[in-house]
């Protein structure tokens, strides 16, 4: 795309297409780019030809892995589309997805109803103040009643929720109802009425803006034409989602639905923009990119790719400025620029040259090592220290120990790793000090076994791996002090440090904190981070059960030195045996996830579920039912308790039912579970 035809900021629009599997929105977005001219016909998910499942992976898993960029242009304008993974395990690629747009699309299958992504999505989606909208697709499928998936969409997100178009009797096309004030008398709708859905339209967006009230209530409607100001305002407060029908399968609605992207949806001025904050930690002050080409630029990663051929790409929304082959950009507070060489568009797997980006653009830079996801580029060293608000991403508690097939690859493999846990901010990489062990956490076996597999097919790297380890932790039930003298004479210079300290319980959540309350130089000033890492390794290495130790203060409180045996190390080693020292007498105890557990099936395996859940320690919240006659039974559980579950609910359901998890807090574990752990536990032996 040149600079000579690129639209401009007013005309551009991004949307990003997310809910459940199975909903069709890699089809959609097929569909979408062979309705534009974009691609000469739609390919096929069962054939793997389509341009966003690029990933030979996922052409085999016939799923979504990661989010998926194209872009294409309809009438006036130019549209950056954003094909979402739909499984729960993938969550990560599909949030990042909403910090790169101005309209989140959930769509949702007309035959299943409102599935558990598309909820978590329209809320996620809420909650960044995006605009929403609503798709329903698969239409023309057998068995299916629009009219009360409408009324249950409104009981479930809201009377905000309205058609803009209507299906036909048959499925085989839609009729406006934002434009269209009444019906066709040969063209009867499946539900309401061209004239009662154009009412209701009207009559909500009329609603944030008083002088149209007016003008309604006296002349009886107002042109829609003149309604783009006050329908993106509705768009922007939640005031109203709109919905819109298609069938991916024939094509019924694909064409009005880009007429609804371009006519109605936020441009990157009219949508609201994201809270970016500058500096850190309670001092940081709320700041606000502009939409102007004009400005200095600011950018926000929110994807990494690492490519075997082209090295690390960063993938980013430019929220104000311009980016052009040969800009000098800063990532986040780096001291040294880079320039950027070549700027593209994605298209699938396809790298689009092009000249420059502006506002609303989503655009990609490769073979930049410091690119890294959640990071904000710039250029104006002034930018520095500017972030965005963090997403509420679901942490990861599914653990597995991978380990080299072959001894003498432990650091390719390690290597792998990271770069596969920076593409996925739902992954995390930690190295266990207390058995030697490289650990993954995902979000669940799924996310799990799809990184395994990643790591053998494109990276060709062979791997073993253990059952997966739960994320316990431990913490401390009491105040308590410890203290040790480290002295060491081996000749000549010895090694010489005292501490003492005391250990508190903070609230459930709020980590670690660390304070110096030594008075009168009994330790100098140069030998308290010193004792602070001593601290951090106790901590992090576990007390009791050899799982990293939350929620606590430690405040050094004494200590001694030696004018000439006084090292760094001596210190070190002080202050984290005077840490284990108080943790024990603090009376330690192992804390356990405990996670929200939703459970989708057919409904004659209510029962058995339910009991199951009972006999793993779980507790049932309540359960739903389906449009198409599932259920969904919600509650939490111990992690613990559901290893290997999806087995267990395959020979509960018939190999029906699928489940998904979510961290909901630590509990402390049962005594006998601690005691047994704590009698696993071998501390490591000392220096």
């Amino acid at each position: 795309m040149s600079s000579s035809n690129h639209p401009g900021m007013a005309r551009i629009r991004s949307l990003a297409l997310v809910g459940q599997t199975t909903a069709g929105k890699t089809s959609l977005a097929e569909a979408l780019l062979a309705r534009s001219g974009t691609i000469g016909a739609a390919g096929s998910v069962e054939r793997g030809s389509t341009v966003s499942d690029h990933d030979p992976m996922e052409r085999r898993l016939l799923h979504s892995l990661q989010a998926s960029l194209m872009h294409f242009n309809h009438g006036e304008v130019v549209v950056h589309l954003i094909d979402a993974p739909g499984y729960a395990d993938f969550a990560g690629h599909a949030l990042s997805a909403l910090e790169a747009v101005d309209t989140a699309a959930i769509v949702i299958n007309a035959q299943a109803g409102i599935e558990q992504m598309s909820l978590r999505m329209m809320d996620w989606a809420g909650q960044r103040g995006l605009c929403r909208l609503i798709v329903v697709n698969k239409i023309d499928a057998q068995e299916v009643d629009c009219g009360a998936l409408v009324v249950r969409l409104q009981e479930v997100f809201g009377k905000e929720c309205l058609p803009l178009n209507l299906p036909l009797a048959n499925g085989s096309a839609v009729v406006d109802c934002f434009f269209n004030t009444s019906d066709h008398p040969s063209k009867p709708t499946q539900f309401s009425s061209v004239e009662r859905a154009h009412r209701a339209l009207v009559e909500q967006v009329v609603e944030v803006d008083a002088g149209f009230v007016d003008r309604y209530l006296n002349d009886g409607d107002v042109d829609p034409r003149e309604l783009h100001a006050p329908l993106e305002q509705a768009l922007r407060e939640g005031h109203l989602i709109p919905i819109c029908f298609v069938s991916t399968r024939t094509g019924a609605g694909v064409g009005e639905l880009l007429d609804v992207i371009e006519r109605l949806l936020p441009n990157p001025s009219e949508g609201n923009p994201p809270q970016f904050y500058k500096g850190e930690g309670e001092a940081a002050k709320p700041v606000r990119a502009e939409p102007d080409p004009a400005q200095h630029v600011i950018a926000h990663v929110f994807k990494v790719a690492n490519d075997p051929y082209v090295g690390k790409m960063g993938v980013f929304r430019i929220h104000q400025g311009t980016v052009t082959r040969d800009s000098q950009l800063y990532v986040g507070d780096g001291r040294k620029p880079f320039k950027v060489g070549h700027l593209f568009m994605l298209q699938g797997k396809e790298h689009i040259e092009v000249p420059r980006g502006m506002p609303g653009d989503l655009c990609a830079v490769a073979k930049v090592d410091e690119l890294h996801f959640d990071a904000v580029l710039h250029d104006a060293a002034e930018d520095d220290h500017w972030h965005l608000k963090p997403l509420p991403f679901p942490v990861p508690v599914h653990g597995l120990a991978i380990e080299p097939k072959r001894r003498g690859d432990e650091q390719r493999v390690w290597e792998i790793l990271q770069k596969l846990v920076d593409e996925d901010p739902c992954l995390r990489l930690e190295h266990a000090v207390a058995t030697n062990e490289s650990i993954v956490y995902g979000l669940g076996e799924l996310h799990l076994r799809t990184l395994v597999e990643r790591m053998k097919e494109v990276h060709h790297c062979d791997v073993v791996t253990r059952p997966p380890r739960i994320a316990y932790r431990e913490t401390v039930t009491l105040t308590a002090e410890g203290h040790h003298r480290h002295k060491k004479q081996s000749g000549g210079a010895g090694q010489f440090g005292e501490v003492y300290l005391r250990v508190a319980p903070l609230r459930r959540g709020e980590g670690f904190q660390f304070a110096d309350e030594v008075k009168g130089g009994a330790i100098p000033g140069q030998f308290i981070p010193a004792v602070e890492k001593g601290v951090r390794q106790a901590l992090e290495s576990g007390v009791l059960a050899g799982f990293p130790v939350h929620d606590l203060r430690v405040t050094v409180v004494d200590g001694k030195h030696h004018s000439v045996d006084s090292k760094e190390i001596a210190f070190i080693v002080a202050g984290r045996k005077a840490c284990i020292d108080a943790v024990l007498k603090a009376r330690p105890i192992v804390l356990e996830p405990i996670v929200k557990v939703e459970i989708t099936a057919h409904a004659p395996s209510l029962g058995d579920i339910t009991g199951d859940l009972a006999s793993r320690r779980g507790q049932i919240s309540g359960t739903t039912t389906l449009l198409d006659g599932s259920i969904v039974v919600r509650g939490e559980a111990p992690l613990a308790e559901l290893s290997a579950y999806q087995t267990q609910l395959n020979g509960l359901t018939g190999g029906e039912g699928r489940y998904t998890i979510e961290l909901s807090h630590y509990d402390p574990v049962p005594p006998n579970q601690q005691t047994a752990l704590a009698n696993q536990f071998k501390p490591r032996e000392e220096d």
